[in-house]
């Protein structure tokens, strides 16, 4: 297996602050940066592969839509009970995908995965019994976001998943700040100091657009999802299960 290093990509000042990037530096970091930054990732990624041995049907595809290194891929590669069965893996990071491809080589598991470098925005999805999305749309611009749920919707199969996870947004304005201040201290408890988490912030609110939980459940049901609801959230930190 690839080896990391710990996430200390903003622990010394910067001249400026550049916008946030799945580049190599990201890369050799990445599980680090999860684990300490974002709550409850690790359950999320477990329940995907709940989720998979539960919709997952024999003869159909899954689409893993901003892979990264694979952590859903893998999830629902370990826990699918369904024959005939391909993984669709696209992230839009040559950097990602070769990592990507050198975890999965070092996984002896079935199904078969197949690696796609491209825009989620490009593909079209086909006989899919589920999608994820795991904190990937909130890096799409926001006028495509309904085309690529729509995409995904015509992909699926009746009955087909997609999991939806985002950082969010709240309207009422206390429990925002609440709730943001309640992820920092999260992140200081791993270990951030107040320096990285402030440079990387300003980094990420260059490319990344949480939107709220009421605006990612209308938009699932505009794309044509007929049951849209919250299955987790710690902080602002949510993921959406819609059932087609």
């Amino acid at each position: 297996m690839p080896e990391y290093r710990s996430d200390r990509l903003y622990a010394d000042p910067l001249a400026g602050v550049s916008r946030f990037a799945f580049d190599q530096a990201v890369v050799d970091v990445f599980p680090d940066m999860i684990k300490r930054s974002v709550p409850g990732y690790a359950t999320i990624i477990n329940m995907i592969g709940d989720l998979a041995e539960r919709y997952v049907l024999s003869g159909s595809r899954c689409y893993d839509l901003g892979c990264s290194l694979g952590a859903a891929t893998l999830a629902m590669r370990h826990r699918i009970r369904a024959t005939d069965v391909k993984i669709v893996a696209v992230d839009n990071s040559p950097a990602m995908i070769e990592r990507c491809q050198q975890v999965l080589a070092a996984d002896p598991a079935e199904p078969e995965v197949e690696l796609i470098c491209a825009d989620i925005q490009s593909l079209q999805p086909t006989n899919g019994s589920m999608a994820v999305l795991n904190f990937t749309l909130q890096f799409v611009p926001l006028d495509q976001r309904l085309v690529v749920l729509e995409q995904i919707y015509q992909g699926l199969n009746p009955g087909g998943v997609l999991i939806l996870s985002e950082k969010v947004v709240f309207e009422d304005q206390v429990h925002n700040d609440l709730m943001i201040e309640l992820h920092h201290n999260f992140k200081r408890a791993n270990g951030y100091s107040e320096l990285e988490i402030a440079q990387k912030r300003s980094a990420l609110e260059q490319v990344l657009l949480p939107e709220s939980l009421a605006t990612h459940r209308d938009r699932l049901r505009a794309a044509g999802f007929s049951s849209v609801d919250v299955w987790f959230q710690c902080f602002n930190f949510a993921s959406l299960i819609a059932i087609k």
